[in-house]
This record gives structure tokens, C-alpha cells and sequence, in this order.
């Protein structure tokens, strides 16, 4: 019960710093916000969350089970216990993040949270709808290191929280110890800009060294002005396509694809991939302007 209150306090913070933020960007008009962006927000918002709940009895008993009949190890010391735990489910989530960008299906799916032309602590709400059916795969693993289901959920909610926040262009770089070694609002404002050279960057939810070990890391460029959302954005951002329409992309692509083998690489392979060269990944397109 305590720790259900701790994250409704939390998530409380959240929303609060979100209006004041809103508050000081119409005041300034700075621009930050947009209406029917927010509402676009807040609907994707609660189309995961619905899925969330809907999803929520299956995702824990999954990892209870796995907890309780196949853990290999069980930490005793508290401390320890907790520190390991928000480590490790931190990196899981890079995995699943990094995923979500390198695997076209996942990002058909991871899309929706980068669509806004926006970028505001409501962006922290544009959700990856579809992501609560298959999240708790990529955290089984914390089941069997001997972390029980509900500790994996209260870890994963409070790192939820964390990322959240980052999403703001009011704060800019901090104290470089800090740039070092945790995600800050400076990391995310490139993760989520359409620029060539900052996309598919900055994975990390709390920890940014995860993406300085793994070569996913890109500091913010001051005289480089951010693009924010995607760098084909849908024309029709209804309510309908604006979940679906990389879906519609994928299958068209699929549909055209020459061989059996073309069509799984469009599924599986990182979104710009094409079987003929007409697009590129990222990460081709970035060696190219390197070179």
C-alpha cells in the first residue's frame, strides 16, 4: 500500500510540474504546446493505459510464476537487492527501447510516442500503446535473477516517473557529472528530434551510460536547431491512423517485397531498410554523412 502511494504521489508530481510548465510556455509563448497535440496525448495515454490494466493480471502472474518456479538466485541483502533490481530492470528497458528502434515491427508499434511535432512533459504521456503485450518478456529475466513480480512493477512504475520528467525543453544541460551518467532532459530532446545525426539515439530511461557503452550515444549539438517528431510525419493524425499507420506502411511494404526472405527483412530489419536501396536506415545514412 505504501509504495502504491508513493507512486501516486509521484505520478501526482508529474501532471502538477506538467500544468506549470504549460502555464509558463503560454505565458512566454514559447510554443512548447499545442492543443490538440496535448489532447493527441492524452488519448494515446489512455488507450495504453486501458491496455495496461487489461494486461496487468497476466503480466504479473507470468512473472510471479517464473519467480517462483525457476529464479536462480535470491538476494537477501535489501540494499542490494533494490540497487540491482533498478539497475538491471534500467538496462532490460534500454534492450526493449533499442529494440522498438532497430526491429520495424516493434517500432511500428513504438512509433506513436515519437509522432508529436511537440516535445513537453505531456510527450512523456504519448504512449507506445501496444507495448504493455509484450513488455513483460524482455523483464523475465529480472524474475529470474530472484526479483518477485511486484518489486519488478513498482521498479519499472518509479523509472516511468524518472523518464517522464525528462521531457522538457525548459532545462537545459546540467552539471556534466550528471550528462555523464543519467538520461536528462538534454539526452531525450535528441532521442526524440528527427535531425539525421540524432536518429536512433539516447535509448536509456534513467541511466545514459547504457548508450555510451553501447554506442547509442549522442550529445545535444548547440548550434544545431532540433526538428521534433518523425521524419515522414503521417498526413492524417485522426485517432485511428495515428496508432496505425506505420502498420499500414509495414504491410504495404511487405505486400511489394520480392521474395519471402524481403518480406520477413521489412518486418524484422530497422524501418528505412528496402529490398531495392529507394530507403535507407538511419544508421546507413549516418555512416554515410561521417564518412
Amino acid at each position: 500500500m505504501d509504495k502504491s502511494i508513493s507512486v501516486a504521489a509521484l505520478f501526482s508530481v508529474v501532471i502538477l510540474l506538467a500544468v506549470v510548465e504549460m502555464f509558463f510556455s503560454y505565458m512566454h509563448d514559447s510554443k512548447h504546446y499545442k492543443k490538440s497535440d496535448t489532447m493527441t496525448n492524452i488519448y494515446l495515454m489512455t488507450v495504453a493505459f486501458v491496455i495496461n490494466v487489461s494486461m496487468k493480471a497476466g503480466t504479473f502472474m507470468l512473472l510471479q510464476y517464473f519467480y517462483l518456479h525457476y529464479r536462480l538466485f535470491q538476494i537477501t541483502n535489501t540494499i542490494t537487492y533494490w540497487i540491482v533490481l533498478v539497475l538491471a530492470q534500467d538496462f532490460l528497458y534500454w534492450v526493449l527501447h533499442y529494440t522498438g528502434h532497430y526491429v520495424r515491427l516493434f517500432w511500428a508499434m513504438h512509433v506513436t510516442h515519437h509522432s508529436s511535432e511537440y516535445f513537453n512533459l505531456t510527450t512523456g504521456f504519448r504512449s507506445t500503446v501496444f507495448e504493455p503485450l509484450y513488455r513483460v518478456f524482455f523483464y523475465l529475466p529480472l524474475a529470474l535473477m530472484g526479483f518477485n513480480a511486484f518489486d519488478i512493477l513498482f521498479a519499472y512504475l518509479i523509472t516511468q516517473i524518472y523518464g517522464n520528467m525528462v521531457h522538457t525543453r525548459l532545462v537545459m544541460k546540467l552539471h556534466p557529472v550528471v550528462e555523464y551518467i543519467f538520461v536528462t532532459p538534454s539526452h531525450h530532446r535528441v532521442h526524440h528530434a528527427s535531425n539525421l545525426r540524432y536518429l536512433d539515439k539516447n535509448m536509456g530511461m534513467v541511466l545514459i551510460l547504457w548508450d555510451r557503452i553501447f554506442g547509442t550515444f549522442q550529445a545535444e549539438v548547440a548550434d544545431e536547431e532540433i526538428r521534433y517528431g518523425l521524419t515522414k510525419q503521417p498526413e492524417d493524425t485522426g485517432p485511428v491512423n495515428v496508432i496505425f499507420h506505420e502498420f499500414i506502411a509495414l504491410y504495404r511494404d511487405v505486400r511489394r517485397a520480392p521474395t519471402f526472405a524481403d518480406k520477413l527483412k521489412y518486418v524484422f530489419y530497422p524501418p528505412g531498410w528496402s529490398h531495392d536501396g529507394s530507403t535507407q536506415t538511419a544508421r546507413v545514412m549516418q555512416q554515410a554523412i561521417n564518412s
